[in-house]
């Protein structure tokens, strides 16, 4: 099998082709690795090419002799530069860590991922401690969305993430999300991104922003392989996803917030994707939703979850000679952390419990449809001159998703069309905290009927 072409199919095919014997391991891993060094956009901060060829050498070795260790035993896979790999700095894209002291132990689902036999070509770029939706960063630079020949938001903070995916560097990337991380650069740069439940992957070696919303997850190119490295982030040697018929689907689309300044072709391409699922058996009903009007208004009077715990993990930093070194738009948004009060912290908890118990009774059952975000990847330019309009624009990049945060809604986000420039739309499947089995098994018959036809 030619190996650019096997490079740029999804991960569980990748992995089907080595095990078949169709191609070889080490072949696929020095294409990438190839790929990678010819790429002028800044999307690794560190390429671990030793480590890949020695893991793609062992697969190789392992898949002639029939003992694959999982099914992307052999596929590689690149990690947000928030997650320890043994022997290599973590340095959260900032300029404060760029010299921080290697990793002595690979977090949790690095080691899990190796035990997989997966091949880790390295680590990738993101805002600065993983707090922005737009992707910039003015250390390391920002990584271009490929979708486009202007330069756009890759979509944060997993922006090396997203991009790698889409640009054919990595079948598979791992990301973060505290208010969207995974979902938004998984929708402006055409990929699919899941964000799990609270919990349910280990964060243990991973640089934290919001110890009470940090999750990890993948950023894919289908959702079978959302399903398969999900299960291999956990240590699992099985899944609990089952697919259902697509009539068993039953869908709720809020119509509180998340169409709110909604751009024609995200709402022309999201209200399509209903169509078919509705055409195929599914369905699909509106209404308001008291719980997220609810959190996006706390979100307005009070702050964050994230802020408040952004600021208790970086305050020596914040309040010391280090912050002139931390980008002005992360300051500005830790700042906001500071300045709240403990009384205020304490009633977002509360509402918090409260919010995901009212959702939970709301849908009875059903799973959450919306837009993934409300605009396409914007353009660089405009917000890195205009500090407003960047916090005004990434703001309204955060919200849909943000809720989901709030209220610990695993999500999966799928590509559902282009806007008449060619950038990628996106379609946010939801569920209850808790029901990432059947989510996934949701996604898994939906995805088909999201994407677009060619």
């Amino acid at each position: 099998m030619d190996i650019d072409t096997l490079a740029g199919r999804s991960a569980a095919a990748i992995g089907r082709a080595l095990a078949a014997g169709e191609a070889c391991p080490v072949e696929l891993t020095e294409c990438l690795l190839a790929r990678i060094a010819a790429q002028g956009s800044p999307v690794f901060l560190t390429v671990t090419a030793e480590r890949a060829r020695q893991e793609a050498r062992a697969a190789a070795a392992r898949l002639k002799a029939g003992r694959p260790l999982s099914p992307l035993d052999g596929v590689p896979i690149a990690w947000k530069d928030l997650i320890d790999m043994e022997g290599e700095r973590t340095t959260a894209a900032s300029d404060v860590y760029r010299d921080a002291p290697p990793a002595t132990a690979d977090a949790q689902v690095v080691a899990n991922a190796a035990a997989a036999g997966m091949v880790a070509l390295g680590k990738l770029n993101l805002t600065e401690f993983a707090y922005s939706g737009l992707g910039f960063n003015p250390h390391f630079g920002t990584p271009l969305n490929p979708n486009s020949g202007t330069p756009r938001s890759p979509g944060g903070s997993s922006s090396g993430s997203g991009v790698a995916v889409a640009a054919g560097l990595a079948p598979i990337a791992i990301g973060t999300d505290t208010g969207g991380s995974i979902r938004i650069p998984a929708a402006f740069n055409g990929v699919v991104g899941y964000k799990s439940s609270v919990g349910r992957v280990a964060t243990g070696g991973v640089f934290a922003l919001s110890r009470t919303l940090d999750t990890v997850g993948p950023l894919t190119r289908s959702v079978e392989d959302c399903i398969l490295t999900d299960m291999i982030l956990r240590g699992a040697v099985v899944s609990a996803v089952a697919r259902q018929p697509v009539n068993n689907l039953r869908l709720f689309v809020p119509q509180s917030v998340v169409f709110d300044g909604i751009e024609p072709a995200v709402a022309a391409n999201f209200e399509a994707a209903l169509d078919r699922l509705a055409r195929a058996g599914a369905t699909i009903e509106r209404g308001d939703c008291p719980a997220f009007a609810e959190a996006f208004r706390l979100a307005g009077e009070l702050g964050t979850i994230t802020a408040a715990e952004a600021y208790a993990e970086h305050r020596a930093l914040i309040d010391g000679p280090e912050r002139a070194r931390i980008d002005r738009r992360v300051v500005a948004r830790i700042e906001g952390g500071k300045r709240m009060p403990a009384a205020d912290l304490i009633e977002l908890h509360r509402a918090r419990a409260e919010g995901r118990a009212a959702l939970a009774r709301q849908l009875g059952g059903r799973l959450l449809a919306m837009p993934t975000c409300p605009h396409v990847a914007p353009e660089i330019a405009p917000l890195e001159s205009d500090d407003d309009a960047f916090h005004r624009v990434n703001l309204k990049t955060l919200r849909n998703t943000a809720i989901g945060n709030f209220l610990d809604t695993p999500g999966v986000a799928v590509p559902s069309g282009r806007d008449e420039g060619g950038m990628p739309t996106s379609f946010l499947l939801a569920a209850c905290s808790g029901e990432d089995d059947r989510l996934l098994g949701a996604a898994l018959v939906a995805e088909p009927l999201i994407r677009a036809p060619e």
